[in-house]
């Protein structure tokens, strides 16, 4: 038995009494009471509809987001698969036996085999025309070179292939032309060049090579990472090196054996071929703008000779130390050397330079109205025109700016 308080009771009593006696604010209090409950549920309701749409939105946002990178991922391995179908079928392994005193100063990016006075090599090359004319480096078959074969993509050695012309080894484009000279009844697939002149940082590109000189069409991807690049590139022995201008940079697995491959862009066109890669850094391969061997590629094919397009000048690419250092009224260019290097002139005698007129320290700005820049050297431009093609020069000569006609002449044998 609970003692309680008297009074207290009796309060609690009277207060009891007096809501019951008032029936009409008793029900009022309690339709509010009701109103506020009711007005509580709608508002969780609400709160609990917005909360889990607002998961259901994200968890959607998630789910599509996934969707559209496997979508992503998915074209672009459909790209890739189409261009190492397409575009493979237009490269060739190359092997060749060189001389054993040329062929590890000369194997930059070539994989040479063991042997004894001699060693066996292997590169890469690209079909140019359906008569059988390949280009690849000329690292790959150097002076020195002979017993070449090419493997075509189907797995069909074409043993009777001769070596066209190679650029000197002082020259800053590494390129080799092969023939072969007995199809045995192949059907070879010319590459579909493209113009590298549009290629920007961050295209897609494609490389396709014989890595390490054992794994024929090795298909990589990646990016365009930089151009206009120049290096000195070396044998893995660093007896022999060589200066190469105006290069693509790739961030696309390049190796051993890929050398004179090309890189491809997703248009399965050729930009590129490929010719060196960093040894001291990841994801860092360089290859040869494809516009550079247009020009011998169509003399090529209108005459049948290896002709190297020039003009015969000594010039140092303008950029903003070399604004400074000459004093320059441009930051663009290619700037004629007012001195000679090695006992040359900056003009060369008996060449286009020569003939057309052009001056030490005249500043050349354009040809045939194309900017010369970091992108577009003054020698890439003129790779691109054919030997005997006359163009038009943009100078500037004394603080005036004039117009030099030239015709491209084929650099003398050296």
């Amino acid at each position: 038995m609970v003692d309680l308080d008297n009074s207290s009771d009796r309060e609690n009593i009277s207060q009891r009494k007096n809501i019951n006696s008032n029936p009409v604010s008793s029900r009022s209090h309690l339709r509010k009471v009701q109103y506020l409950s009711t007005a509580l549920v709608f508002m969780i309701s609400l709160g609990l509809g917005f909360f889990g749409g607002w998961i259901g939105s994200r968890y959607e946002l998630n789910n599509n987001g996934q969707g559209i990178q496997k979508q992503i991922v998915s074209q672009q391995g459909d790209i890739i698969r189409n261009i190492a179908s397409q575009v493979g079928q237009s490269v060739v392994s190359i092997n060749d036996t060189q001389m054993s005193d040329t062929s590890v100063s000369n194997s930059f990016f070539s994989f040479p085999q063991q042997g004894s006075s001699t060693q066996q090599a292997a590169g890469t090359g690209i079909i140019l025309t359906t008569s059988g004319y390949v280009v690849t480096n000329r690292h790959v078959v150097p002076d020195g070179t002979t017993n070449v074969s090419v493997t075509l993509s189907n797995g069909v050695v074409l043993n009777d292939v001769s070596v066209i012309g190679r650029t000197s080894a002082n020259d800053t484009l590494d390129i080799a032309i092969l023939k072969i000279n007995n199809l045995n009844g192949q059907k070879l697939v010319a590459a579909q060049l493209g113009d590298s002149n549009d290629v920007q940082v961050g295209d897609g590109v494609v490389a396709i090579g014989n890595a390490l000189g054992q794994f024929q069409n090795t298909v990589t991807s990646g990016i365009i990472s930089g151009y206009g690049r120049s290096i000195k590139a070396s044998d893995s022995s660093g007896n022999s090196s060589e200066n190469l201008d105006g290069l693509l940079q790739t961030d696309a697995a390049i190796n051993e054996g890929n050398s004179g491959g090309p890189l491809v862009n997703f248009n399965s066109q050729v930009i590129g071929i490929n010719v060196a890669t960093a040894a001291s850094a990841n994801s860092i391969g360089f290859s040869i703008p494809i516009n550079d061997i247009k020009g011998m590629v169509s003399n090529l094919e209108a005459t049948g000779k290896f002709e190297r397009p020039y003009l015969g000048v000594l010039y140092a690419p303008i950029d903003s130390a070399t604004e400074t250092e000459y004093n320059l009224s441009t930051n663009n260019g290619a700037y004629i050397l007012p001195y000679s290097v090695s006992g040359q002139s900056g003009i060369m005698n008996d060449s286009p330079a020569s003939a057309a007129g052009l001056k030490e320290g005249d500043i050349i700005t354009q040809v045939n109205g194309k900017d010369i820049n970091s992108k577009n050297t003054l020698t890439s431009l003129v790779d691109t025109y054919s030997v005997g093609t006359k163009i038009n020069l943009t100078v500037i000569r004394g603080g005036k700016t004039i117009s030099v006609p030239i015709v491209v002449g084929a650099k003398p044998a050296q």
